[in-house]
């Protein structure tokens, strides 16, 4: 036991959590992945907004982390969304249809 003694939630064998059975992902054919160019809220500056991705945390990370990459931009996670710093509407198009997402463009 760590130093500082009593924890009101340390985690024994007799208490654990049954493991809720994963559904599979829906297939990234199947998907409805919308890219929007937007800046509201952002003040003044265009973020390319990336929905409808059905991933779970490691697969969002390893996706934004290809597209920021191959498009050369910042981007960030907001929950379930992508957003990449720029206008990149047209490449991240580009990018996740070679990954096997049929995206469509959504907004202005």
């Amino acid at each position: 036991m760590p130093k500082g003694g009593w924890q009101e939630f340390s985690s024994t064998d007799s208490l654990q959590r049954p493991v809720a059975p994963s559904s599979d992902p829906t297939p990234k054919a199947e998907q409805r992945v919308r890219v929007q160019p937007t800046r509201g809220g952002k003040g003044g500056k265009t973020v390319t907004v990336i929905r409808g991705l059905d991933l779970d945390p490691a697969g969002f990370k390893t996706l934004l982390k290809k597209l920021k990459t191959r498009i050369g931009s910042g981007g960030t996670l907001k929950g379930d969304c992508i957003e990449l710093q720029g206008d990149q509407v047209d490449l991240a198009l580009e990018l996740l249809t070679k990954e096997g997402y049929r995206p469509k463009r959504a907004g202005g």
